[in-house]
């Protein structure tokens, strides 16, 4: 029976979900992210991994080492044979960061550009203080300004990945 070292090129399948439960990325097809109107990609299911961690359905090939996923899953898929399954936890700051108050912000709306009606849940792109895009969503509305929160949607969460090793190529 081979086992996967690092190095190899292997298929895997995975459930990623939250604390309580919610799954929030799968490569089950049966229960893929992309087949009903729940999976919380903001492009209404094109999942085109904009961010969100959803994508198309399906194994996930990957290159053990190589970073092509969380190193605590590339690391726990090393020693496993085709068939084997594991659960991995991984804590906020090693997932998707902590919760930063800090990124959570008021802009002016004389800052907003164009004929942008802001609305709370909204999405925006800004320009960061290096000229790099950021993305932010609207929390909070007013009169002459609008609160931002630029953390990933995920930041604070620990993640709970479910894998399972297919193959080994």
């Amino acid at each position: 029976m081979a086992f996967a070292k690092k190095g190899d090129k292997v298929l895997i399948n995975y459930t990623a979900s939250l604390e309580d439960g919610s799954v929030f990325d799968t490569t089950i097809k049966e229960a893929g992210c992309c087949e009903d109107d729940d999976c919380g990609c903001d492009d209404d299911c094109g999942c085109d991994d904009d961010g969100c961690g959803c994508h198309e359905t399906g194994p996930l090939p990957i290159t053990i080492g190589n970073e092509d996923f969380f190193p605590q899953i590339e690391e726990a898929l090393v020693g496993m044979a085709p068939g084997e399954k594991k659960t991995i936890v991984i804590p906020a700051a090693d997932a998707f960061g902590e919760y930063d108050e800090d990124e959570v912000f008021a802009i002016s709306r004389e800052q907003l550009t164009g004929d942008i009606v802001p609305e709370v849940g909204m999405e925006l792109e800004l320009t960061g203080e290096d000229d790099e895009p950021v993305e932010v969503v609207v929390v909070e509305v007013n009169e002459s300004a609008i609160v931002v929160d630029a953390n990933h949607p995920l930041a604070g969460e620990d993640i709970t990945y479910e894998i399972e090793l297919l193959e080994i190529a």
